[in-house]
């Protein structure tokens, strides 16, 4: 999916800040490193400069991305696993019961959603009552939404294509693009992990 409401050059700004930033550069290095001037890639930041193709091949290669990523970053797609469902690792010795042999608690963690390399987590429990859905504008370009329900029902997602969930249903989307959150039944509560890239 791309961002069509705003302005390319926006999303290029947002780019352009994001990937330096993920990269620990000031605005001083990063210049040095692309060969551009200090006061080009300000107004580049802010919106308000006009990069030609030879520009983002500049900056593409001092911030060690692709040009793709500057222009149009990559989307994360929709995945759902629902409950009992995805890799798990633990102690099962004592099968799917519900102690193992020495007496110990049966323990089992569910890989989600593996945190890619240079981002950053925010984790949100959440509680909701049954009524109008809670609309969320786009995040910063880049963001991704985990969600994990341990209560009730929700209706979820992206706006335009939101998931039914239950307890123990996981779904990660693009939190980049409108998305919504409608509790379906009384006393409804999950996860939200927000991954900033």
């Amino acid at each position: 999916m791309t961002d069509h409401g705003k302005p390319p050059f926006d999303r290029i700004a947002a780019a352009i800040r994001r990937e330096r930033e993920r990269a620990g550069l000031s605005l001083t290095e990063l210049a040095r490193r692309s060969g551009l001037a200090k006061s080009t890639l300000s107004q580049l930041e802010s919106g308000t400069g006009n990069p030609n193709l030879e520009t983002l091949w500049a900056l593409s290669m001092a911030l060690d991305v692709a040009v793709s990523r500057l222009i149009d970053p990559p989307r994360p797609p929709v995945r759902l696993i629902r409950a009992g469902e995805g890799p798990v690792a633990g102690s099962d010795e004592g099968g799917h019961g519900g102690t193992l042999r020495s007496g110990r608690a049966r323990y089992a963690a569910t890989l989600l959603a593996a945190c890619p390399p240079g981002a950053r987590r925010d984790l949100y429990r959440v509680e909701a009552a049954p009524g109008a859905a809670k609309v969320s504008d786009p995040h910063q370009p880049g963001t991704a939404e985990h969600l994990v329900i341990s209560a009730g029902r929700a209706l979820a997602g992206p706006s335009d294509e939101p998931v039914e969930l239950g307890p123990g249903d996981y779904l990660g989307y693009p939190g980049d693009v409108p998305h919504l959150f409608e509790a379906l039944e009384p006393g409804t509560s999950g996860v939200i992990i927000m991954e900033h890239i």
